[in-house]
């Protein structure tokens, strides 16, 4: 059977199962709603926090930075992966202690401030918003392949399908198709690594091919990457390019990002007690490690392969009509493009004056079978996987913006005297006009998915994450130290990456960076800029009232921490 085909059964027959669930487990009171009514267990949590986490940026766009950009891609790995123990052991129990659905809530009662909670709500907004509009791009660029249409097409089909089962399921129907996802997007991600990797390398670990020698030789993969790289005129594969100081900066800002991260922390109130909050972490720590550790590997596969199906053996090029299967597939979504510079009929593809390819690269991990020449059926399966990923993390987003819209803004804000259901239908609302902004967003992207992703989470480092962690350790900061705080944060943050990608982004090199730090890593300094803003303004002002310091006393020592109580 053809891919086509082979598409419409796995990814048909995947979202049956995703669609089958949400009706099965259809919410029917806002707490399951928001929170799935908190009795999931801790494994099946664990892998929807895992799915909800790996992202079209983790499951399509982080690998093929990894195959573009080798070394300095690997910020992104340690990034995500830090910033999910960060959140794990410093932020998750304490939250689920607090017992509040959302981060605004937490804020909001925590600094006694009803100003506090909209600045919060903000910036959850604004954080959930610019993270969506990368996976709605993600669901578009595989939409696109398989369905043989424009990128464009793919968004808007995307966008009916997310509409369909995060705005029925809210958090209970969303947990359990997430556990269905998770599943679904490993199996797909590992097969064709697998298979790959025992093709490179004769080793059935990714992993462990990844440091192996190239079948039948005695080439390490590494070395022979990094002399094509390098002969094809490409930058060097192993050496970054990026100073340490900005590598230090992007990574922080990912890390600390992905702990203010909204959607990620509502997971923790998914579960029965705080013990089961931390259990579950720990789970989807061993799930998202799967993925992580494979990814190095599948970069360095394809990159290969990509080199020598388009170069051919000698690295002088491939005539046009013996043109690769995957190029011919990819051409139709406009994101591979070739041009004869040279007239001689032949596809060249290099780092330097000589290349004739435009090549994208967020089609790299779902084009990996296809550079392998993998079984039409793998093909299928990774389009599956890849949908699988994006879908998971929209869900969970749109959730997000729902509930700050429903929950924070209108009950919390404007119409305290909103009934249950009137809060069920303004959260439906809600999640309906993020999902038409967020297409719009991914059909007029400012970047490529992990990129835009990156300005999320230095957003959310700036302006969440200080005044959480003061919320939880610093009994004496007040609301006026915090809202300043975070202000100051995310505005700082925000101009600086406006400025350097929009405004003048021809600018934008080392040199003129503050400190040689980039747009993608400034957050980690809008972070600093929060901390010293919220302390001097809460030296200045008045003290916190003793019912607060006392109730964050009790959030860290935890007297009979079994249940946790709700609302």
């Amino acid at each position: 059977m053809d891919i086509q085909t082979w598409t419409f059964i796995l990814v048909g027959l995947s979202f049956a199962l995703y669609i089958g669930i949400a009706i099965w487990s259809r919410a029917g009171s806002t707490s399951e709603f928001y929170v799935a009514g908190g009795g999931v267990h801790p494994v099946a949590n664990g892998m929807a926090t895992a799915a909800d986490w790996m992202s079209a940026a983790s499951f399509i766009s982080m690998a093929g930075i990894i195959s573009f950009a080798g070394y300095d891609g690997g910020v992104y790995l340690m990034g995500w992966t830090g910033g999910y123990v960060l959140l794990a052991l410093c932020l998750a129990p304490y939250l689920r202690k607090f017992g509040k659905f959302t981060v605004p809530d937490f804020i909001g009662d925590r600094y006694y401030s009803r100003t506090a909670r909209m600045v919060a709500v903000f910036c959850a907004i604004f954080v959930s918003f610019t993270y969506v509009a990368g996976q709605m791009r993600g669901v578009g660029v595989v939409f696109a392949r398989f369905l043989e249409v424009d990128i464009n097409v793919g968004i808007i089909i995307g966008m009916a399908i997310v509409f369909f089962y995060a705005v029925m399921g809210g958090m209970k129907g969303i947990t359990y198709t997430q556990v269905a996802q998770y599943c679904v997007l490993i199996f797909a991600f590992m097969v064709p690594a697998i298979f790959t990797s025992i093709m490179v390398t004769g080793s059935a670990i990714p992993q462990i091919g990844f440091g192996s020698t190239i079948s039948g030789t005695d080439v390490y993969l590494m070395d022979k990457l990094e002399g094509l790289s390098t002969e094809l005129g490409f930058t060097s594969y192993i050496d970054g390019s990026k100073s340490m100081v900005d590598v230090f900066f992007i990574t922080a800002a990912l890390m600390v990002g992905t702990a203010g991260l909204p959607h990620v922390i509502i997971r923790f109130f998914t579960v029965p007690r705080v013990k089961d909050a931390r259990i579950s972490a720990g789970w989807a720590l061993l799930f998202i490690a799967f993925l992580y550790t494979t990814a190095p590997a599948v970069a360095a596969f394809a990159r290969i392969n990509m080199f020598e199906t388009l170069n051919g053996p000698d690295m002088q090029g491939v005539a046009a009509e013996q043109a690769p299967s995957w190029v011919t597939n990819w051409e139709k979504t406009g994101l591979v493009a070739w041009e004869d510079k040279n007239g001689d009929g032949k596809m060249f593809y290099s780092g330097d004056e000589r290349n004739e390819m435009n090549i994208n690269r967020d089609i790299i991990v779902l084009a990996s079978p296809e550079l392998a020449k993998l079984p039409n059926w793998v093909v299928a399966l990774l389009a599956a996987g890849g949908l699988a990923a994006a879908l998971s993390t929209a869900a969970g987003l749109l959730l997000v913006i729902s509930t700050s819209v429903a929950h924070d803004l209108l009950k919390k804000g404007f119409k305290p005297n909103m009934t249950d259901k009137q809060e069920l239908r303004a959260a439906r609302i809600g999640a309906a006009l993020a999902i038409i902004g967020a297409g719009y967003l991914g059909i007029n992207p400012p970047g490529f998915v992990a990129q835009v992703v990156a300005f999320a989470f230095g957003l959310a480092a700036s302006s969440f994450f200080p005044a959480i962690i003061m919320g939880i350790f610093y009994k004496k900061m007040n609301k006026e130290g915090a809202i300043a705080g975070m202000l100051s944060g995310i505005l700082f943050t925000a101009a600086y990456i406006i400025y350097f990608k929009f405004i003048n982004p021809a600018a934008s090199t080392p040199d003129n960076w503050w400190f040689g730090i980039s747009p993608e890593g400034i957050g980690t300094l809008g972070m600093c800029v929060n901390f010293v803003v919220s302390i001097v303004v809460n030296k200045f002002t008045a003290e916190v009232p003793e019912d607060v310091q006392e109730l964050v006393e009790s959030i860290r020592y935890p007297k009979g921490s079994g249940e946790a109580h709700s609302h």
